[in-house]
């Protein structure tokens, strides 16, 4: 089940992106900066609580930072997603659930995100959900050390609609 984060997530949060498969993918931030970040008016938190059959004893599956929300909304980034447990499904479900809650929730114009040029899996992914190329972000990203590029990808509330079904009744 997708929902609002809240301070007694922040270190679920933190063993998520933590995890050694992330560590070239995901951002780190302390846990001070997690706790500024989630109190500020700019940014929204969002987990999926797990279950004891992911092996995770009951705690979050995944969460999300949505930020763009100290001015008007129309344009929200997709800041951070990551899941505890990849290739079984649960990003894709996790997105999907953002996906419309930022469209049919929030009411914006536009998601947009980031992705590192070297990360396959999740820009297929992006691209799988209707997120299309903008451009590359040249070595806009320092990571131990060693420059890398970023793929600057969007999805407009238009795109959004004409891809989901409506329910009438």
């Amino acid at each position: 089940m997708l929902r609002p984060a809240t301070p007694a997530d922040i270190p679920g949060v933190l063993a998520i992106e933590t995890l050694p498969a992330y560590r070239g993918f995901v951002g780190q931030w302390s846990e001070d900066r997690h706790r500024a970040t989630m109190a500020g008016d700019d940014a929204r938190y969002f987990v999926m609580d797990g279950d004891a059959g992911e092996g995770n004893s009951g705690g979050i599956s995944a969460y999300a930072i949505l930020r763009g929300f100290a001015e008007s909304a129309n344009a929200i980034e997709l800041k951070r997603i990551a899941v505890r447990t990849p290739e079984r499904g649960t990003g894709r479900k996790f997105l999907e659930e953002l996906i419309r809650i930022v469209f049919d929730e929030f009411r914006a114009h536009r998601l947009f995100l980031d992705v590192f040029e070297n990360n396959g899996r999740a820009r297929h992914l992006y691209e799988s959900l209707g997120f299309v190329y903008e451009g590359k972000l040249r070595e806009a990203a320092l990571v131990d050390g060693e420059y890398h590029s970023l793929c600057l990808m969007s999805l407009l509330d238009r795109e959004y609609e004409a891809r989901t079904p409506r329910v009438d009744g």
